[in-house]
């Protein structure tokens, strides 16, 4: 696959960067940072193209909190004016990811997402016996920079765009080198490529052909539970050796008739039901809709933007 070159100018593009702006801005109207950019616009803007261009652009402003969804997670959050710069990347970028992509890759993409992949999911199941189900053992905390940046240098190679990245994942990391932050759109984007060298591996060298991956949840399908056996063997040294990852323990291996516990959701070959966790959580979410509506706090048009479908 070519690399790609000569990036960096439209990404620090006044046009794009007012772009990135609008993106960024959504549902956040009203935050003080973002009237405090909004107030100084022009100027905030040609600050940020300067830097872009000139590689002086500072990074890792971060706010770090916790919320349970339902397992505890510590989120990153960007400053408002470094989340215009993840925007403004990702407007240039995103193309060039997305050329590396399977087709059953599922999450971080446009016309893909969570229903896409349950839809898949359960297509898949009604034409094999058996799913090898599994998922990354704390798979945000163990992306390794180095592999990250090898994998990058094979599709872009504007060095300018290639260190932006670099000093992005250095903003961040669990030990020495290791480890991208939750919460922040290139992570986002970054830990699904990231995995893209094993949907290729799959795909091209095990030809597994029912195969597909929502971030770092991913189910394999087939006939045999002998061959299921042994990619799992095959996917945990590939994993190992080429992207230092880990398998959890939690994985399963099951006849499709079974149902398939995945995104939430209790897959079976003739319905979808939602799981334990996830109705518990959506009857905590109707009741705090509930309070806000009955206090006043939201509109009935309000409480209908969040309950519709």
């Amino acid at each position: 696959m070519k690399r790609v070159g000569n990036l960096i100018d439209k990404i620090a593009s006044p046009e794009n960067l007012r772009l990135a702006f609008t993106k960024a801005v959504r549902g956040k109207q009203d935050r003080k940072e973002v009237i405090e950019f909004r107030s100084d616009f022009d100027i905030n803007i040609t600050r940020l193209s300067y830097q872009l261009s000139s590689g002086s652009v500072a990074l890792g402003n971060y706010h770090f909190f916790h919320v349970c969804d339902p397992k505890k997670r510590l989120i990153c959050a960007a400053s408002f004016p470094e989340r215009v710069i993840h925007h403004a990347i990702m407007n240039i970028c995103e193309a060039v990811l997305e050329r590396f992509a399977v087709f059953d890759s599922y999450a971080c993409r446009r016309g893909k997402g969570l229903r896409r992949a349950v839809k898949k999911a359960q297509y898949f199941s009604r034409k094999n016996n058996w799913y090898l189900k599994l998922d990354i053992h704390k798979y945000f905390d163990s992306i390794n920079h180095r592999v990250m940046r090898d994998l990058l240098r094979k599709r872009f190679k504007d060095e300018a765009v290639l260190q932006l990245f670099s000093d992005l994942l250095a903003t961040y990391h669990i030990t020495p080198g290791i480890g991208v932050p939750i919460g922040n759109l290139i992570s986002q984007h970054l830990a699904n490529f990231y995995l893209g060298l094993m949907d290729h591996w799959i795909k091209e060298e095990r030809k597994i052909r029912c195969y597909l991956r929502y971030m770092d949840d991913f189910v394999l399908f087939a006939e045999s539970k002998d061959q299921l056996k042994d990619e799992f063997q095959q996917l945990t040294n590939f994993l190992g050796n080429h992207l230092a990852l880990s398998i959890k323990d939690d994985w399963s291996l099951n006849r499709c008739s079974t149902g398939i516990p995945y995104l939430g959701f209790h897959i079976f070959p003739g319905s979808v039901r939602l799981g334990k966790r996830s109705k518990m959580r959506f009857i905590e979410k109707f009741r705090q809709y509930e309070f806000l509506y009955k206090s006043g706090i939201w509109s009935e048009e309000e409480l209908s933007q969040h309950i519709t479908p």
